[in-house]
Order: C-alpha cells, then sequence, then structure tokens
C-alpha cells in the first residue's frame, strides 16, 4: 500500500536518510492485521500461544537460516503483534551472540523473552 497523506496521518518515527541495512541492534515490532489477536491468549499472566502464534514463534526462529548475517536476540509473542531484537552484522565479522541465557530471562510461551 502506498502512503496517502489523506489517510495515513501517522508521523514516521524513522530517522530520516538512515540506512536501515546497515549493523545495527534494531527493536522490531510487528502488528497483526487490525490488531486482530491472532497469536493465542493471555490467561493468569501467561501467554498462551495458539497455532498462529507458533509459526510466528517458529517463523521468528528461521529468520538467521534465510539471512546469515541477521541475528535473532530476545523476543516476544503477544496476542496481536510480536515486539523483537534483530542485529544485523558484517558477513566477515564474527561477533558473540547477544542473546542472554535462557534460565535467567525466558517467556514461558516461547522459551524467550524480554526481561
Amino acid at each position: 500500500m502506498r502512503y496517502d497523506s489523506d489517510k495515513h496521518h501517522r508521523r514516521s518515527v524513522r530517522l530520516a536518510h538512515y540506512d536501515y541495512r546497515q549493523e545495527g541492534v534494531y527493536f522490531v515490532t510487528i502488528c497483526a492485521y487490525q490488531q486482530a489477536c491472532l497469536f493465542g491468549q493471555i490467561q493468569d499472566m501467561i501467554m498462551h500461544l495458539n497455532k498462529y502464534g507458533q509459526i510466528a514463534s517458529a517463523c521468528w526462529d528461521d529468520i538467521s537460516k534465510h539471512f546469515p548475517h541477521v541475528e535473532c536476540d530476545v523476543f516476544v509473542v503477544m496476542p496481536n503483534h510480536i515486539h523483537g531484537i534483530l542485529v544485523i552484522v558484517n558477513d566477515s565479522i564474527t561477533k558473540p551472540n547477544t542473546m542472554t541465557d535462557d534460565t535467567e530471562n525466558h517467556n514461558v510461551a516461547t522459551g524467550r523473552g524480554l526481561p
């Protein structure tokens, strides 16, 4: 969909002239269409993924298989959106994994999460 100033009134939070393909750590939020709760539900403060939430989680885990220069850090699947951190690294430089120990920092539904 192309930007239409008559329909789209949100101000972009992207930095002007910044190349988002370059190395860096990026916080990503992906929202479900029309904010529908497609990925599961929260019961007793615990996120329970449905099959679509499980697919979203599996796709996150597969990002590095498709894009070797991208490392997936922590993420969490919520009922109508996903938050995560992606690290874009230079292919020629080996960098340590930024992921923390899962025993200290985890999400019950995904095995990972934000602190």
